[in-house]
């Protein structure tokens, strides 16, 4: 499978521009354990100053392919090399890459500052060397305050951010984050996002971040590498994967979606008593259709002349605070999610519109390239 990219698109922010050398390059990497293969032919760049994730639910390869680049992991076939130099041969304490697990294993006799600097310590840098760097690491991730408390009596959010600080402080070239936050609760958990994504910036290195969770992929990435059965289905930043997959398994696992397999004819895409002009092909052809993308005919004002109208019967409704979730049935028997601003209770039947341009031709996720 080729993997969708965005190459052709502008740097960005806090990156390399697309034509500088990449820090990282993983090229035609493979993995088997026996006869079960992991991953399958794996090519990735990650630039300076990067946020990458590395999406994929249970079982994708995502923390295999983590391992590899960390040197924890032997790869079966193919090469991982930073800036210009292979890497893979190379065993882990010989390589610019720390990594951030999603259990601390914080040594729990020591304080906060002896977790952060022991590496240092290990190393036998001279404690004049060592104690600044541990107070500039410490205040990195704003637990100064702590520097001579236990981890058993600071909180899980206080002990992922001594965690960080502990790799932080080996200067790395780029940091690992092995789905460090999937402990924490879910409010503490949205407020680390934030944070970790600001310490990111701040630090300007390279960041890569595995996680089965969408919603976090999409609140902190550059970019998405989306895993599903050891290959990549997608590469791109979390608007365009979002808003332009390149399958039916990326637009159903980034978020939620319709999709409708229509007789294309002509510049015509019929599915059941829905058209709407297109330009692609003439044959069988798979859409992606949002479901906020699906409106209340003449919701925001006189209906737009290429709209795409249609009836639907309310099924169900979901309330989920902002929005609401209706599941609508068209006279044909197309059944259809669409989301709208929560207002009131909708019931019986209703106009709906969606522009022509919402609906996203993907590739069948059945279908391999």
């Amino acid at each position: 499978m080729v993997p969708t990219t965005t190459s052709d698109r502008p740097a960005l922010a806090g990156s390399v521009s697309p034509s500088a050398e990449p820090l990282l390059r993983i090229r035609n990497v493979a993995k088997t354990f026996g006869k079960n293969v992991v991953l399958r032919d794996v090519s990735l760049d990650i630039a300076e100053g990067e946020f990458l994730t590395i999406l994929g639910e249970s079982g994708s390869g995502k923390t295999t392919l983590l391992r590899i680049v960390a040197g924890f992991e032997t790869a079966t076939a193919g090469e991982v090399w930073m800036g210009g130099e292979r890497l893979d041969p190379f065993p882990p304490y010989r390589r610019r890459v720390n990594t951030v697990f999603q259990h601390y294993a914080l040594f729990p006799h020591l304080t906060v500052e002896q977790n952060v600097g022991y590496g240092l310590r290990v190393a036998e840098l001279p404690a004049e060397e060592v104690a600044p760097r541990v107070e500039q690491a410490l205040g990195m991730v704003k637990m100064t305050a702590y520097a001579h408390s236990k981890p058993s009596t600071i909180s899980g959010g206080q002990q992922q951010r001594v965690a960080l600080a502990r790799a932080l402080i080996n200067r790395p070239r780029l940091l690992l984050l092995d789905e460090p936050l999937s402990a924490l609760d879910a409010n503490l958990r949205r407020q680390m996002q934030v944070e970790l994504k600001s310490l990111q910036r701040e630090v300007g290195i390279s960041f890569v971040f595995v996680t089965h969770d969408q919603e976090e992929a999409m609140v902190m990435s550059d970019r998405i590498a989306l895993l599903r059965s050891g290959e990549l289905e997608q590469v791109a930043t979390p608007r365009e994967i979002y808003s332009h997959p390149a399958t039916a398994y990326t637009a159903q696992f980034i978020g939620h979606t319709n999709l409708l397999r229509a007789e294309v004819k002509k510049g015509v895409a019929r599915f059941g008593s829905i058209s709407w002009p297109v330009q692609v092909p003439d044959g069988r052809v798979l859409f992606s259709l949002r479901p906020e993308k699906i409106r209340l005919a003449g919701a925001s004002g006189a209906t737009t002349g290429d709209a795409v109208p249609f009836r639907g019967t309310v099924r169900h409704q979901a309330f989920q605070g902002a929005t609401e979730l209706l599941q609508i049935e068209s006279p044909d028997g197309v059944v259809l999610s669409v989301r709208i601003a929560s207002r009131r209770e909708w019931r019986g039947e209703l106009e709906f519109e969606f522009s022509p341009s919402d609906a996203v031709p993907v590739r069948d996720s059945r279908e391999r390239v």
